[in-house]
């Protein structure tokens, strides 16, 4: 089935007997991973009410051109820029005919016109007012400007007539729908990285950590993301927002990730390593800050669970990569890695460069498997996570 993963649609309704069929639509559009907001025209409240559509789509439901609440009352461009499909469904006789000449009447066809996404119809009328010179008309005009149709279906109508003009079932507009978009490398994989440092508390006050900025596990959740994946970023505490369409789950110590990483295996297909995680804690933390002494200060620690390890020694293991940050013999270091862990593939790269270490805006790796290695040249983390995402999905496409 295609998917809607990581896409926000923006679901239309106009005011036909055909609005009842909206919920069905919001939850065949969530079944394939979209997330789903409302707008309403005065007419289908008439058949369905806004209150039934929020508790489906779980997102307040719009019905105002003129917003108080939305951000400088704009909240038709809010909406606008959000949708990546505006979908309207039903859509009248009286909407085609007003969306064919540009009318920016109420909310819904003023967001028609304010979006640079998609626009996908699914006309709903009485067999006669479809079969009318008038609609055609404004039909093939809609269509000559590039915007999708699917249906009218054929068949018996609430007025009694028999023929076209009923409005498309929910299951067949969103599979209308997802075949817009290119469903990516990854396509309704679901992965989970990890990324950024862990802190390790000695006190209230102080802890234990690294340098890491999460910058290139951040790169990685984008390009994930961007390739069709259903990501959650398991992210210890850095200063950099989670990228659009991926779940954010933040935790401070690395006992906090392993229990947030094996919550999320079951329903995980791809888990990529990426964090710095502390390989030590403190052996017992102090409820009150420590007191400076005149004399030194012992600290016993102890070892963090190995999450890569876990992971890949799961019942459910996914497909496992690992993060091999060396300062010295890298490749060695990341084939013992490799191989000590059960990993199926290893991204190594030397932080003692500091072009491409900690903090850097880049990277240069080289990506090991079981039977072969890839260098990456010096690039944007961006740039290198797009790459390592496309290798994941290669090999993982081999496994299946």
């Amino acid at each position: 089935m295609a998917h809607l993963f990581n896409r926000n649609v923006l679901l239309g309704v106009s005011g036909g007997i055909a609005a009842y069929k909206s919920a069905e639509l919001i939850r065949q559009l969530q079944e394939r991973g979209a997330t789903v907001r409302v707008i309403m025209t005065h007419g289908a409240q008439e058949f369905i009410t806004p209150l039934t559509l929020q508790a489906l789509s779980g997102n307040p439901v719009h019905t105002q051109l003129l917003d108080e609440k939305a951000e400088l009352g704009m909240g038709h461009i809010e909406l606008a820029r959000w949708a990546d499909l505006l979908l309207i469904a039903p859509a009248t006789a009286d909407l085609v005919a007003r969306l064919s000449t540009g009318r920016a009447d109420d909310l819904l066809t003023t967001v028609a016109l304010a979006t640079a996404a998609p626009l996908m119809l699914a006309p709903a009328m009485n067999q006669q007012m479809w079969s009318d010179n008038a609609t055609a008309s404004n039909i093939s005009t809609l269509a000559e400007r590039g915007v999708h149709l699917v249906g009218p279906a054929e068949g018996q109508q609430a007025c009694g007539d028999t023929g076209p003009g009923r409005m498309e079932e929910p299951a067949a507009i969103a599979d209308a729908a997802a075949s817009l978009f290119d469903n990516g490398l990854l396509a309704g994989k679901r992965v989970v990285i990890t990324a950024g440092p862990t802190r390790e508390a000695l006190d209230p006050v102080r802890y234990l950590s690294n340098n890491s900025s999460g910058k290139m596990g951040y790169a990685l959740a984008r390009a994930a993301t961007d390739a069709g994946g259903v990501t959650t970023l398991v992210s210890g505490p850095v200063s950099l927002t989670p990228p659009d369409h991926v779940t954010h789950r933040g935790v401070q110590s690395a006992r906090e990730m392993l229990e947030t990483c094996l919550e999320l295996l079951p329903e995980c297909d791809i888990f990529i390593a990426c964090a710095a995680v502390a390989d030590y804690r403190p052996a017992t933390t102090e409820d009150r800050k420590i007191k400076k002494s005149a004399g030194e200060m012992t600290l016993q620690l102890v070892r963090n669970p190995d999450i890569v390890t876990a992971v890949s020694g799961n019942e459910h293991r996914p497909y496992t990569v690992g993060f091999a940050a060396e300062t010295n013999d890298v490749l060695s270091y990341a084939r013992d890695k490799m191989a000590g862990k059960g990993l199926d593939m290893i991204v190594a790269n030397d932080v003692s460069n500091q072009a491409i270490g900690f903090n850097s805006e880049d990277n240069a790796v080289t990506i090991l498997w079981r039977d072969g290695e890839l260098a990456l040249e010096q690039a944007s983390k961006d740039e290198i996570a797009r790459q390592i995402v496309a290798l994941i999905a290669e090999k993982t496409l081999i496994h299946t």
